[in-house]
């Protein structure tokens, strides 16, 4: 069933004009600035004290615990950045500080095993007694993930054998035998981390510890319930929907509840899917997939519409203005995304994380790396920010940090890694993937021959790519190109002369098989044509309107170019829209501009309410890449633009 694997990030080089600057700014930037965050080195932002709780835990300092019960997490993913920075280019300095603080967790573990500062230092009588909110296992799978990235890294395995004591300790606390908790986490991360921890170590305990989260989840009677009850809880006003647990897992067919918890689960489900060779498992993912991408994901890759839990709530729900799209759940849907698109070398799911990579991720992150967005709405007007009960955490500009600081961390890792994310190899079709169009080098292996790729792109704002193949011999095998959805003509050369009938194509890729020659090249060329969007009937928020899109990039009206009241503007069904790139704007972007028209201001009285009809006037607008707003001066901000 397992159709591919992705090629490892130490045989990717990322060598582009667009994300090796994002990557650089991670390794120079973001990865010194989040250290002095969670030191509390960075005047204005709020607290994080997350290294000063392992301090305490570890019995070298005195104090109280500070911050979100699941804090431990903000300090793993950022040694899981550092390990995925460290693939590529290793420093002294860097490497020495990560062994530090892996030194530290070490002596904040206790003798059993279990590494947690909250409980440790806060509630040390507390172990296993709310897992429903207490975020335990969260935690440990975050220190799983870095422990595995770090070994892959460095071939270190101080870090790894610390999580794998944790991860025996856990074990010999849950399952189904006699004098076990037969329970699971509240917030999924440790399911998918444990199948992580097993591919790294071999030992099938983890997997299997994995899985047994993962199917006792919604079980009856309902462990939620009876942990409740033991806390001497009467009620509690949280449905079981938005834990993911109101059903097992393969009864589930639509995205319910907090969306960050939701795609972790089902990040792990396509996992075990892959590993069992479960086609029933991986039908619900499917099933589970095509409710999210069809009916509830915004066109920025952002999911999760309601602020209220952080939650999805019904098909076709997805408001603009308030619009929540946490960044950590457009994260989530990547790692989902690329799990799905192993097992199945279907081009929707590569669209699906190149969307979410070029705006609902992107759009977390200031362009200097040192300010970020929890939330990313698709409309604001500032003047209500203030006022709105319903959307207390968005903020007209980027923070530079967060009490609850599960984003920023989160998108350096990813960031960091992104390398896996654009090339599989399936060894026995002898069949090598490109599933992102990053300039970049692979290599990979066939038939005992490594096999290299040169991939030169223009991605996102030209639609040009080449690729040279570099081998010692010729060789067979299967190149397999995918095509992009917003792509509605596609052209490859191969040595200068035009593809006729050596390709086929299925699920979104061309498959090209030939005896493959040291030196050939492809020429690829992508349409990149400025698209009108328009959302399905039932997305009530989007009727009448039109969003901008160019190649995979998603476009905006900012107040910086526009004025005010965005919300005014029109454009016309037969305007002509046009484009170009501005190297002088936004450290380089693609800019859209056209006519459109808007209400003429001049003899518009102050009554609120009036019969006549208003004249308008035109209007130049300008779109930007959504990824880039906020990064001026605070104003208004649109994607989806009423049209006539």
């Amino acid at each position: 069933m397992k159709h591919m694997k992705p090629i490892s990030l130490k045989d990717v080089q990322i060598n582009d004009s667009f994300w090796s600057k994002r990557q650089r700014v991670v390794r120079e930037t973001v990865i010194p600035y989040q250290w002095d965050a969670l030191n509390d080195n960075i005047p204005g932002a709020e607290k994080s004290h997350t290294i000063e709780n392992f301090r305490i835990a570890a019995g070298e300092t005195e104090g109280q615990f500070y911050g979100m019960v699941f804090q431990d997490s903000d300090l793993a993913k950022w040694l899981e950045a550092v390990a995925y920075v460290l693939v590529h280019q290793r420093d002294e300095d860097l490497e020495k500080l990560a062994d530090e603080v892996i030194d530290l967790l070490e002596r904040a573990q206790q003798p059993d095993g279990y590494l947690n500062t909250y409980f440790t230092v806060k509630k040390p009588e507390g172990r296993w007694t709310n897992l429903r909110d207490d975020h335990e296992l969260y935690c440990a799978g975050h220190l799983i993930e870095a422990a595995v990235a770090y070994d892959e890294a460095t071939g270190k395995r101080k870090f790894l054998d610390i999580i794998c004591r944790y991860a025996d300790y856990i074990a010999s606390v849950f399952g189904t035998e006699p004098g076990k908790i037969r329970g699971y986490d509240g917030h999924p991360e440790i399911e998918l981390a444990l199948v992580k921890l097993y591919k790294a170590t071999g030992q099938r305990k983890y997997l299997e510890l994995s899985k047994y989260f993962v199917e006792e989840r919604g079980r009856q009677p309902h462990f939620f319930d009876q942990e409740a009850e033991r806390r001497g809880e009467k009620e509690w006003f949280i449905s079981h929907e938005y834990y993911q647990a109101h059903l097992p897992v393969r009864q589930q067919k639509t995205a319910e509840g907090h969306a960050v918890r939701a795609v972790y689960l089902f990040s792990a489900m396509a996992d075990l899917a892959a590993e069992y060779g479960d086609q029933r498992l991986f039908d619900v993912c499917k099933t589970l997939w095509n409710n999210v991408t069809r009916k509830r994901m915004y066109i920025t890759g952002g999911i999760g519409s309601s602020h209220y839990l952080e939650r999805f709530t019904v098909d076709y729900d997805l408001p603009n203005d308030r619009s929540y799209a946490e960044t950590c759940a457009a994260i989530g849907l990547v790692f989902w995304a690329h799990r799905m698109l192993q097992i199945e070398a279907d081009s929707q799911y590569a669209d699906v994380i190149e969307r979410a990579l070029y705006n609902g991720i992107l759009s977390g992150i200031s362009l200097d790396g040192k300010s970020y967005f929890y939330v990313n709405p698709l409309e604001v007007w500032p003047a209500t920010a203030n006022h709105r009960h319903d959307m207390k955490s968005v903020k007209i500009t980027r923070q530079p940090w967060f009490g609850c600081a599960c984003c920023p961390p989160n998108i350096a890792r990813l960031l960091a890694s992104l390398g896996q994310y654009l090339y599989s190899q399936c060894e026995p079709l002898k069949q090598i993937f490109v599933h992102q169009y990053i300039s970049s080098e692979a290599e990979a292996e066939i038939n005992g021959e490594r096999v290299k790729l040169v991939q030169s792109s223009g991605f996102p704002w030209d639609g040009q790519v080449k690729l040279v193949i570099s081998q010692n011999k010729p060789l067979k095998w299967t190149l397999a190109l995918r095509l992009p959805a917003w792509s509605a003509r596609t052209e490859v050369k191969i040595n200068g002369e035009k593809l006729q009938t050596q390709g086929k194509t299925a699920k979104g890729y061309l498959y090209i098989e030939r005896m493959w020659q040291p030196g050939d090249s492809l020429e690829v060329f992508f349409a990149m044509e400025i698209q009108r969007m328009r959302a399905h009937p039932e997305v009530r928020a989007n009727a009448g309107k039109v969003a901008l899109q160019r190649g995979p990039v998603v476009f905006c009206l900012e107040e910086a170019d526009n004025g005010q009241n965005l919300q005014d503007i029109v454009l016309p069904e037969a305007a002509k829209l046009a484009g170009q790139f501005d190297a002088t704007l936004l450290e380089g972007v693609y800019v859209i501009k056209g006519w459109g028209v808007r209400t003429d201001m001049e003899g518009i009285g102050d009554e609120l309410y009036s019969p006549q009809a208003v004249s308008k006037v035109p209007i130049e607008i300008k779109a930007i890449p959504y990824y880039a707003w906020s990064n001026r001066d605070a104003g208004e901000m649109l994607v989806w633009i009423r049209e006539y």
